[in-house]
């Protein structure tokens, strides 16, 4: 059995954890954490560009009193065909952790597969789990337990859309989905979160979908790898544009949230990104105690 345990995807934890996590950020953020990283050496093997997540995890690891070491494909054999496999097997005689960012879902699985120390999902093209369980704390701080509540994606079903749906399913909240036809969030993800029991609505109409919702979200049209089908996306997701007059539809009291990057006047208007009701800074500021939380977290686990 693998002696730690890794963080994937948003439903490797229970509802308890999860809540755990929250509140091991809420501490770090009011307060110096522990340096239980201390005398511990964390990989940030990137294989796609980074700023938020790279940054909140040399933080993160630095401020736990760790050890961080960046790796690329380019300045790494891999650039040479070394096996993932092989790389998970050495970095987990050097590390005590690895946090990964990549492309196919398939090579973080096959790395958690053959590392014996605790893998951590820095996105891939179906997950984005730091930056979910970042925004959920972030909604928690504003309004409190979210089990009841419900929130709106509005925009492309990607990784980012199937994260919110697996956090829809473990924290209890409504979350309704407004995508595109031919840009619906993972059917697999969808399946499984709703035989979990998740309330999970996959609309059409962006209106329809910010009702009552507390917290209206969006990402932009094409994520990274995408680049050449942005003038096919345009078309596509043109209706699709959170504006002033979109939340107005929302909740009296909703918030504006964006993992960002964000491409003013594309997928939100600059109106709502610099506006009273934007928390993008907040959530973005977030990902720094959560992902110590979940570092602490995992790193005291055992399988």
């Amino acid at each position: 059995m693998k002696p730690h345990r890794d963080f994937l995807s948003i439903v490797d934890l229970s509802k308890a954890e999860a809540h755990e996590i929250f509140s091991k950020a809420h501490l770090y953020k009011i307060s110096t954490p522990p340096a239980s990283l201390a005398g511990k050496s964390v990989v940030l093997l990137f294989e796609k560009a980074s700023t938020r997540t790279r940054i909140s995890f040399e933080v993160g690891i630095a401020r736990l009193g760790g050890h961080t070491i960046v790796l690329t494909p380019e300045g790494s054999q891999m650039a040479r065909g070394e096996p993932l496999k092989d790389t998970a097997r050495i970095l987990s005689g050097y590390c005590d952790c690895i946090v990964m960012r990549t492309f196919g879902h398939d090579r973080i699985t096959e790395m958690a597969r053959f590392a014996d120390i605790p893998v951590i999902n820095a996105l891939t093209d179906r997950e984005h789990p730091c930056q979910v369980l970042a925004d959920c704390f972030t909604l928690e701080e504003i309004f409190g337990p979210l089990n009841g509540r419900k929130v709106a994606w509005v925009g492309d079903g990607n990784n980012m859309a199937n994260s919110w749906i697996d956090a829809a399913s473990l924290l209890g909240f409504e979350l309704s989905l407004a995508c595109p036809e031919g840009y619906d969030p993972d059917p697999a993800v969808l399946d499984a979160a709703r035989e979990r029991g998740g309330a999970i609505n996959l609309l059409r109409d962006p209106a329809e979908a910010v009702k009552g919702a507390i917290a209206v979200n969006t990402d932009v049209w094409a994520s990274m790898g995408q680049e050449q089908e942005a003038k096919i996306r345009q078309k596509a997701f043109k209706d699709y544009y959170v504006t002033k007059e979109l939340m107005e539809g929302a909740d009296k009291d909703a918030v504006f949230m964006h993992c960002l990057p964000a491409h003013r006047g594309e997928e939100v208007s600059e109106e709502v990104l610099e506006g009273p009701q934007s928390v993008v800074w907040e959530q973005a500021r977030n990902r720094l105690f959560i992902q110590e939380a979940i570092m602490d977290f995992l790193l005291q686990q055992k399988g």
